[in-house]
């Protein structure tokens, strides 16, 4: 086995099924190294809700893992809850733990000690009922990283989705598309659909705006004033992009059979696809940051933490997913 540097987990909601991922992905050997950043009481606690014998062995900084943790052990960062933690039950005074988490996490792949970081679901109600304004990992990491522009991108096998826009209510959405954002979004996404999946010249699909991507101005001028020019100046710089195209038909197999990414205008317009396609099997990954992460593409599941009624199928993808970027960047 080949020395490295190793990957980090962050567990999310310690109320949420988080913690038992973590835990469940612990039962067999991990192709690389990776150290979770959690509370070892929370681990404990929950290890033994769920039946289950690991072994947490706790690293510290400085003298991280060099190899992969035997089967049934974890390597465990430990970062102390705020309060106790009961499965299901949320507690705003865990959110400074929570964002505690996150930030070791990202502060580490910063200064070079972590190859990326993989992220356990949030819960954003409880982290903003805590006092911290809080819209997401994607923005939070942006704002940590001092990342400007940031772009989300959802992917399972054979389709993956990027947007322009995030987690915005629908009534300042046609605002947000503006030609300097949807410039940087897609110039973000064709750059790293290069550098960190290895596609030499990637093809990408653009949704309109409106319905049938505005039907010539009849159901909105976005597409004629701000999509289409922009995709235009993109496309005279060698860009492959096909576009803007209306959302509800462009999600078919003679559409996707010869592209390599979607850009959709909104959340709402291209994750309901992308899930019923692949839910449970899919990847959440954040374009631009200067490090690697990715995550679950499911919620906290509050209602199954401490049962063992889970599928980790969705993790294993973003722990693949975040060793395929961590090796093209």
């Amino acid at each position: 086995m080949t020395r490295s540097r190793p990957f980090v987990l962050t567990p999310g909601e310690p109320a949420g099924i988080g913690p038992d991922l973590c835990l469940l992905l612990a039962r067999d050997a991990q192709a690389r190294t990776l150290v979770a950043i959690a509370s070892v009481e929370l681990l404990q606690a929950r290890s033994a809700a769920l039946g289950l014998s690991i072994e947490l062995i706790e690293v510290h900084p400085g003298a991280w893992p060099e190899h992969p943790a035997p089967a049934g052990s974890l390597y465990v960062w430990d970062t102390p809850l705020r309060a106790p933690a009961q499965a299901g039950q949320l507690d705003p005074a865990n959110g400074p733990y929570v964002l505690e988490t996150l930030t070791r996490a990202a502060r580490g792949c910063l200064a070079g000690d972590f190859a990326g970081m993989i992220t356990a679901p949030v819960h954003k109600g409880v982290i903003n009922e805590a006092g911290v304004a809080f819209s997401g990992h994607t923005e939070f990491l942006a704002e940590l990283t001092r990342t400007p522009q940031v772009v989300m991108m959802l992917a399972t096998h054979g389709l993956r989705v990027a947007l322009v826009t995030t987690h915005l209510p629908l009534r300042e959405v046609a605002d947000a598309i503006t030609a300097e954002r949807l410039e940087r979004v897609t110039r973000i996404l064709h750059a790293d659909l290069v550098d960190k999946f290895g596609i030499a010249r990637p093809r990408i699909l653009v949704c309109g705006l409106n319905p049938h991507a505005g039907e010539g101005g009849h159901l909105g001028r976005e597409e004629i004033e701000i999509i289409e020019p922009t995709l235009a100046r993109l496309r005279d710089e060698g860009l492959d992009l096909v576009g803007p195209l209306p959302a509800d038909t462009l999600f078919t197999p003679k559409h996707l059979e010869h592209c390599d990414a979607v850009l959709a205008m909104f959340h709402d317009q291209g994750l309901p696809v992308l899930k019923y396609k692949g839910f449970g099997a899919a990847v959440n990954v954040t374009l631009g940051l200067p490090i690697v992460r990715t995550s679950v593409d499911h919620g906290t599941a509050l209602d199954l933490a401490g049962s063992g009624r889970i599928d980790t199928g969705s993790l294993k993808v973003a722990l693949e997913t975040a060793y395929q970027m961590a090796a093209g960047s």
